[in-house]
């Protein structure tokens, strides 16, 4: 009997643990860590370059020391809360046991799954464990004008193995998708599907697309979190924020380890707490620090230093202040991309055409002289959507109607106003062949730098 409630006990609370969380409760525990290691490394760690030769021979990655645990009591050592692993890189090397590919780290030398060994020995030092992940492969030819469904569906089966096999993940770091660099589309690799697809095997995983440049800072595109790469020059504004972001720096001038890190300066401690950790948190932003094991598979001496100076000069404080719930991301695809656009009288240079062309740095914007400004576009058929996103290139809008025509006649799904930049719309389904904005009340001409129609799943 005794036996019986014990295990009925654990079960409650093993139920308990893995309870869906909301995702304004899964973003404030993101922003309560802090403070946490990246870590880059894969088969470019065995390269001069980031992006290696896509034919690499695995026969290259034989880190011959490799100890995780050494990893887990640096990032200790600096206060931090959490790791993140490059489980694959561009490149398409897997350090996990996958029976997606033949490359991966069980048919290199090393013949030991580096990605068990990283969440043992940072689960073991109580530290929370992350992943990362990249949509690129120029290996598997996963790159603009090769991707195929088979494609698709190693993706898939990548991500079910990352999320069945190796316990509870805080978030997934992705990379290489819908980025200039990267050029795969949100449509090519349906970005839904894998977000989906993730929520489904573990719902209290949150889902980070690294890419954070394209979209507006007041609002989620397909992303939980908002990031900011500071090396690529993505800066947050820290007075003005007020979503969950993370923002990420390497200890080093690249990410993986190259043969000078050993004897070339590091960032200094100082610079690392002042100018980074403590402002940022103070934003609701989490900060990444990446450290790059060498190719024995450790972490240089000198990273080790400065990480051991970072925990001297700071501790982690508990959780930061709290942020208010922000929207839902948008996750799905646009379906007004690229349509046909028309408006009344615009500017020359900013016609209707800027306004769905997928580029939040082009806008339409209306013509001063038009009383009754309206922005439209032809989805061609009847489709359904229950998402309409408004995105400004400069306020001004005050009073708006949403429209769309069916059976001949225009029906009205909003009417009012939205004062953020950003005006996302959620509403019951509906079947429009287009979508009209009318603009009843502005302080300055309406622009639109993006409108996002979404048949969003529910």
């Amino acid at each position: 009997m005794k036996k019986a409630v014990a295990s009925l006990i654990a079960l409650l609370l093993c139920l308990n643990l893995y309870a869906q969380k909301s995702l304004h409760t899964l973003q404030q525990e993101f922003a309560d860590l802090r403070f946490g290691m990246f870590i880059h490394f894969n088969i470019p760690t065995f390269s001069t370059d980031d992006w290696p030769d896509p034919n690499t021979p695995i026969t290259v990655f034989n880190p011959t020391r490799l100890d995780c645990n050494q990893w887990a009591t640096a990032a200790k050592s600096a206060n931090m809360s959490y790791g993140c692993l490059t489980t694959k890189h561009h490149s398409g090397f897997c350090l996990w046991n996958t029976k997606s590919t033949d490359y991966n780290v069980m048919n290199s030398p090393l013949k030991r799954d580096v990605v068990k060994e990283y969440v043992d020995a940072f689960r073991a030092k109580g530290l929370k464990v992350m992943l990362y992940y990249s949509i690129l492969d120029t290996h598997h030819y996963l790159r603009p004008s090769h991707i195929t469904q088979k494609h698709v569906e190693m993706v898939k089966e990548q991500i079910r193995e990352l999320f069945s096999n190796y316990g509870e993940i805080t978030a997934l770091f992705i990379d290489g998708w819908e980025s200039p660099w990267a050029r795969i589309s949100y449509d090519e690799i349906p970005f839904e599907d894998i977000y989906l697809l993730i929520k489904s095997l573990q719902p209290n995983c949150l889902v980070m697309d690294l890419n954070a440049a394209k979209y507006p800072a007041s609002a989620l595109f397909y992303s939980d979190i908002k990031s900011y790469e500071q090396n690529a020059g993505e800066k947050m504004d820290q007075e003005n924020n007020l979503l969950p972001s993370m923002s990420c720096l390497p200890i080093n001038s690249q990410w993986f380890w190259k043969k000078d890190f050993p004897t070339s300066p590091v960032k200094d401690a100082g610079y690392i707490v002042n100018e980074n950790i403590i402002p940022l948190n103070r934003a609701f932003c989490n900060f990444i620090f990446n450290v790059a094991p060498n190719q024995e598979g450790l972490i240089d001496d000198n990273a080790l230093g400065l990480l051991k100076k970072i925990g001297a000069l700071w501790k982690n404080e508990g959780p930061v202040a709290r942020f208010d719930i922000s929207e839902s991301p948008v996750i799905s695809t646009n379906i007004a991309k690229h349509k046909p656009a028309d408006s009344s009288w615009s500017w020359d240079m900013q016609i209707s055409d800027l306004g769905n062309d997928d580029d939040f740095k082009t806008y339409w914007e209306s013509n001063i002289h038009v009383k009754n400004p309206w922005y439209g576009v032809d989805l061609g058929t009847e489709k359904p959507f229950n998402m309409v996103v408004i995105t400004e290139a400069k306020k001004g809008i005050k009073q708006y109607r949403i429209q769309y025509f069916t059976h001949g006649q225009w029906e009205t799904v909003f009417e009012g106003s939205n004062s953020h930049i950003v005006k996302i719309h959620r509403f019951n389904r509906v079947w429009g062949s287009k979508i009209r904005i009318l603009f009843d009340s502005f302080t300055a001409n309406p622009t639109i730098a993006e409108l996002g129609v979404y048949n969003e799943r529910r």
